[in-house]
């Protein structure tokens, strides 16, 4: 990043935002609307002119969307952090404000200017791709608690067809069936909507073990293959990446992925390895030799995962299908 004279953090919440100007230690509340931000931009005209600055704010969720959207339109230059990656960086706090958070942030950006970069909002196409996703996963968790109070219910019921409960849940979970699958026939529309995510979509389908949702999911978080470099940065966000242990002479313990990352991801990439490796043959043989070289059954697994990974950025970079060059050997 540039040079900047200042820093605004900002502490997003549902209904308001916390603005914080490093330097002069001004404070302001804003409402969380279109209104609140051209209001925001006015008082940051007012106490900063024309000096130049950028503003940082974490990463919330739907709650930080329109601002992000908003500053991007106004052409203003914004981060968007991690909020761990903020709250760790902040050594011991014992009090905790709103007004104390965006002052946090503002000092966070300030510190680390030379080392963040500038984020840009993601395409309207893969933000509702992240909605329909979200939704999609609480329909499919609702589903599978009315589908255990069925099977709980025939278990202790004599006749559980003609039971009006029993039927109740089952007409429950046929409609939340439907539902997914309309969320999912929206998922398809959206990728064929525009070439670019359809060809990458497509190149994702060809790799065995990754399907509609693990393609959707790695479109969505790489927000269609621009946000990670490779595919070693994006194992480290899904906590699929090895590190090494080690300190001094006595400590010398074997790699280990670390705890933090993405948990669906790592959930996602996990089956998808567990299919993989009973239909590719290629990634069956890989995951047998970890075995017999004595490596653990999760580790093995863990290498599976980082292969898929790799296969995916590699036919999106080289824009061709995956192919299996084992069908081919001699």
């Amino acid at each position: 990043m540039k040079k900047y004279d200042d820093v605004v953090g900002i502490d997003v919440s549902k209904l308001t935002i916390d603005a914080h100007i490093h330097k002069g230690s001004i404070h302001r509340v804003f409402s969380n609307t279109s209104k609140g931000y051209a209001a925001l931009v006015k008082w940051l005209d007012k106490n900063l002119g024309e000096q130049c600055y950028f503003l940082c704010f974490e990463n919330t969720g739907h709650y930080s969307t329109n601002l992000s959207v908003y500053l991007s339109q106004n052409d203003m230059d914004y981060v968007e952090e991690s909020p761990l990656a903020i709250k760790r960086s902040a050594g011991i706090v014992r009090g905790k404000t709103d007004r104390l958070d965006s002052g946090m942030i503002a000092r966070y950006g300030w510190l680390h200017q030379e080392e963040l970069v500038l984020s840009t909002p993601k395409e309207k196409d893969i933000q509702e791709i992240g909605r329909l996703l979200s939704l999609r996963d609480q329909l499919v968790r609702d589903r599978t608690g009315k589908m255990s109070t069925l099977k709980e219910a025939q278990s202790l019921l004599s006749s559980p067809s003609t039971d009006s409960c029993c039927k109740i849940v089952t007409k429950t979970i046929a409609y939340l069936t439907k539902q997914i699958e309309a969320l999912e026939d929206r998922i398809k529309t959206l990728m064929r909507s525009e070439e670019e995510l359809n060809d990458n979509f497509n190149l994702l389908n060809t790799i065995k073990g990754v399907g509609l949702i693990l393609s959707s999911q790695l479109i969505y978080h790489t927000n269609n293959f621009q946000r990670f470099d490779s595919w070693r940065q994006f194992s480290s966000y899904c906590g699929v990446a090895p590190f090494a242990h080690s300190s001094g002479t006595s400590i010398r313990r074997r790699n280990k992925i670390h705890h933090i990352g993405d948990r669906k991801m790592k959930t996602l990439l996990t089956m998808a390895s567990v299919s993989a490796i009973q239909c590719d043959s290629e990634l069956k043989h890989y995951y047998q030799r970890r075995l017999a070289e004595g490596k653990p059954k999760l580790v093995a697994l863990n290498n599976v995962r980082n292969k898929i990974l790799a296969r995916a950025f590699s036919v999106i970079k080289r824009g061709t299908p995956y192919v299996e060059l084992q069908r081919f050997a001699a």
